[in-house]
């Protein structure tokens, strides 16, 4: 490829990437880890644009042309692991939400990065990804699908990951997930079986501009603590479900309130705390289907809008709800146990409630619940 399509091609994506960044920023929390990983994906492609530019400027070799290409080839070959395990980092986190146990994965993809960079180092001496001649012309060398390898490994393992994780995913995510790895995955063959051919990086930019449109744009809309919705998004999905419901297809909601929860705060401090609100959310996803609605409502408080459009529907939710947090206090992994108060009730279409009134019924019947528990303690 010459190097003014190449020059067009990568300014192109760093405009599309600029786009990006100006149009994202007012929504991008610089300390939740979402958006730390998409800003590190968005800063490392537009660095490796500018890098590969470098790695094109063969021949001359009177001129500065050497340096350039001596610094843009060996950046290109040290950092070529960097976005694949950045893009697994981020995959992580959309499925489990909890990157605390993600740390083994980070150390893995870590070392990975760091004996690539070892060999791409050790290249310049034994030329075993690639050497440039005295002609400052780059030609590959015998263990150049190395690096390759590497990075098609840790796409397909993402990939791979996604789809096996996919019910813990949100479907109006899980799109831009799995299909974010297909462009890059494409070009990475294309330029191992046709020399010169690199768009590799520019199809990264399509992805994390799916990406943005599709999943960090939404973050407005999400609880930064727990991932889940939040009331602002639980008003205005209610009140789409208000609007959709007929005679024959209306919807259940249920609110619930962790009991005891300030106990466990002031027990054992705010970040366990922080814990049981997100181990509860788990525990609610792992007995709901991938398509129900779950928003934090406030504090230690959740709503659920789910398609049951009968109460016998609604109680057998309800009931395996219950028996989820039953066999999890029973497996003792906790120093506190969890339960819940919950009011619920299935939208009744005729009476056409609005948003406010028909949320103000589902708090009452849950407080009259928590009553219920609290007067069932003090009488044993």
């Amino acid at each position: 490829m010459n190097m003014p399509v190449n020059i067009a091609l990568n300014v192109y994506s760093l405009i599309i990437l600029f786009f990006i960044y100006v149009n994202g920023r007012k929504h991008i929390d610089h300390t939740q880890i979402q958006d730390k990983l998409y800003l590190a994906l968005l800063w490392i492609t537009a660095f490796l644009l500018v890098v590969d530019l470098f790695s094109r400027f063969d021949g001359r070799p009177g001129t500065f042309y050497p340096y350039v290409n001596f610094w843009g080839n060996l950046l290109i070959y040290m950092l070529s692991p960097v976005l694949p395990a950045l893009w697994f980092l981020y995959a992580y986190y959309q499925i489990f939400r909890d990157m605390a146990r993600g740390k083994r994965v980070w150390w893995v993809l870590a070392a990975i990065c760091g004996v690539n960079g070892i060999l791409s180092l050790l290249s310049l001496r034994y030329a075993w990804f690639y050497t440039i001649d005295s002609g400052n012309i780059y030609h590959r060398g015998p263990l150049f699908l190395l690096p390759a390898f590497l990075t098609i490994g840790i796409i397909v393992a993402a990939f791979v990951m996604l789809l096996m994780n996919r019910k813990r995913i949100e479907p109006r995510y899980y799109f831009s997930l799995v299909f974010f790895a297909v462009p890059p995955f494409i070009c990475v063959l294309l330029q191992i079986f046709f020399y010169g051919i690199s768009f590799m990086l520019n199809s990264v930019v399509i992805s994390l501009l799916i990406v943005f449109f599709n999943i960090q744009n939404q973050n407005l809309y999400i609880d930064y603590l727990t991932g889940t919705n939040n009331r602002k998004k639980l008003d205005y999905y209610m009140k789409a479900r208000i609007a959709a419901s007929t005679e024959t297809k209306t919807f259940s909601a249920v609110l619930m309130d962790i009991d005891n929860f300030k106990e466990i705060n002031d027990t054992y401090g705010h970040d366990t705390g922080d814990k049981a609100l997100n181990i509860f959310i788990n525990l609610l996803y792992s007995c709901l289907r991938s398509h129900d609605f779950i928003a934090r409502f406030g504090g230690d408080e959740f709503y659920l809008i789910l398609d049951s459009s009968t109460k016998d529907q609604l109680e057998r939710i309800i009931e395996r709800i219950q028996n989820r947090l039953a066999e999890f206090n029973e497996k003792g992994e906790t120093p506190y146990p969890l339960s819940v108060s919950m009011g619920y009730a299935v939208y009744d279409y005729h009476r056409h409630l609005k948003v406010e009134e028909f949320q103000k019924e589902v708090d009452m019947l849950m407080y009259q619940n928590k009553h219920m528990h609290k007067c069932a303690i003090k009488s044993e």
